[in-house]
């Protein structure tokens, strides 16, 4: 960055040209939107800033803001990886972000609801029978269920990122027990200790408010709403990598969270739960827990997580769960490749946000081609997570890709391959300077009566230099994400 901009030690050997840079233009200068914070920093210089992210670490332990990392020698909980440099987006560039992930939300579960009902994309020939018959999460226990305001979805995180040509495009949709909103809502908490000055001048928007939105929407579910639903977080437990969060949002919305040993499905096909004063019916669940692990009855016999009889329960429209049992069929890599036609067929719109493209390893020419070109591809698994069993071909050894290549070959069905983006930038502390490192974006969007857009999300960052993973357990970590309206005063 130019010296008329910031201090020349923070940014020695900063980059930006590489990839596209959210505060940095490729010959060194601050972008409009950033030149505050890019004056801030020059004025704070190297030692205040190191300062400040101690105690941006410090209020971190104080606060007990923790993940889990599952490894080899157990769960390991450590502090939440915090880089302390914000991530800025301007409004109006926003508000296009936000329509198009509402308008994403309702086609997906106008998709969901389709799937389990009439299929009247897969008759139509829009979407392949045998997609959804291969499906992981596909649920034959929900086939006839018709959830209130015909959304399954109801909490949704996708995955954004700005590519080379500045461009937003929607990685891809989490639909199942999305994760992150959490650590989104204290990431703000903490840089308001590291730069209230800042947070003051500049017209940030607040993202505090979603707790009490995700409350509202819940209680929209419920089968009779005006009667002051009793709403309950159903958590694996403490060993679950999210019970950060699930404790974090039950708290913050003034509701119970729950095991499956709290709750009970009683003769009436209704869910209560134990309490010190005997039996309390619940009329909405938030359930953190994957399908399988719901009810005993109908999916995993031996699972001890969940409640037997749920699935009566919800089905007898005595409990709305939320997400519902089966959306995950809307969270597989391969449908995602089906977005903006869902969206054309469901809506009669074009998508406001662009997939990324994406090719289908179950086509056997596109497979052909994966498998010609793994080194320059990312290969993702139809339904994994967090980073996990996915090849980023750049960066693999020739092991890892012949490993690869099998893995494909042996089910093509269950993997996708995408071009290797180079993901957009920002700057992070590093030791006493200023490096680039690649970014993401989780927004979290609500979906019940109506909808809702977190003001931002939560930008992830791949700490590594030159890595392109940005998840926690993969060595990540995060920053405030902020919303700024230069036209309001």
């Amino acid at each position: 960055m130019n010296a008329s901009t910031t201090t020349p030690s923070l940014w020695t050997n900063y980059q930006a040209y590489k990839a596209y840079d959210e505060m940095i233009t490729p010959v060194g200068d601050a972008r409009p939107l950033c030149s505050t914070l890019g004056q801030h920093l020059q004025t704070l210089g190297t030692e205040a800033l190191k300062g400040r992210r101690s105690a941006a670490d410090a209020a971190i332990l104080e606060m007990g803001i923790t993940f889990t990392v599952y490894s080899e020698r157990g769960n390991i909980d450590r502090a939440w990886p915090f880089d302390i440099i914000p991530r800025l987006i301007e409004y109006q560039e926003w508000k296009k972000i936000e329509a198009g992930l509402k308008q994403r939300l309702k086609a997906l579960n106008c998709f969901i609801n389709d799937v389990y009902n009439e299929q009247a994309i897969i008759k139509d020939g829009i979407v392949p029978a045998d997609l959804i018959q291969s499906s992981a999460n596909f649920r034959p226990e929900c086939i006839g269920m018709n959830p209130k305001f015909g959304s399954w979805a109801n909490i949704c995180g996708s995955d954004l990122v700005r590519a080379g040509d500045g461009e937003v495009y929607v990685l891809e949709d989490n639909l199942r027990v999305p994760s992150g909103v959490s650590y989104m809502i204290e990431n703000r908490v903490i840089t308001k200790r590291v730069f209230p000055e800042l947070l003051q001048n500049l017209n940030v928007m607040p993202v505090d408010a979603y707790p009490a939105q995700l409350f509202e929407m819940l209680c929209s579910l419920a089968p009779n709403p005006e009667q002051h639903p009793q709403i309950a977080v159903l958590t694996p437990g403490i060993y679950n990598s999210a019970y950060f969060e699930h404790a974090f949002l039950a708290q913050r919305m003034g509701v119970e969270l729950v095991e499956g040993g709290d709750l009970v499905v009683k003769n009436d096909d209704c869910v209560y739960m134990r309490t010190i004063k005997g039996l309390e019916k619940v009329d909405v669940i938030y359930r953190r827990i994957d399908d399988l692990f719901l009810d005993p009855e109908v999916f995993n016999k031996d699972s001890m997580l969940g409640v037997r009889g749920l699935m009566r329960a919800w089905k007898a429209g005595n409990v709305a769960l939320a997400n519902a049992p089966g959306a995950g069929v809307a969270d597989d890599k391969v449908v995602y490749a089906y977005v903006p036609k869902m969206i054309e067929y469901y809506l009669n719109e074009e998508a406001i946000l662009p997939n990324v493209p994406t090719y289908l390893c179950s086509d056997p020419e596109q497979l052909q081609y994966v498998l010609a070109h793994l080194p320059e591809l990312v290969v993702k698994p139809a339904n994994e997570s967090g980073g996990y069993g996915m090849l980023v071909g750049p960066h693999a050894t020739q092991k890892e890709i012949k490993h690869f290549h099998k893995l494909v070959q042996e089910n093509p069905r269950n993997y996708i391959a995408q071009p290797t983006l180079a993901l957009s930038t920002c700057p992070t502390l590093c030791n006493d300077h200023l490096e680039p490192r690649h970014i993401d974006l989780r927004p979290f969007i609500l979906q019940g009566e109506n909808s809702f857009v977190t003001a931002g999300g939560l930008t992830r960052v791949a700490l590594k230099a030159g890595s392109l993973v940005v998840n926690s357990s993969q060595g990540g970590g995060s920053k405030d994400t902020w919303i700024i309206n230069m036209e309001r005063k």
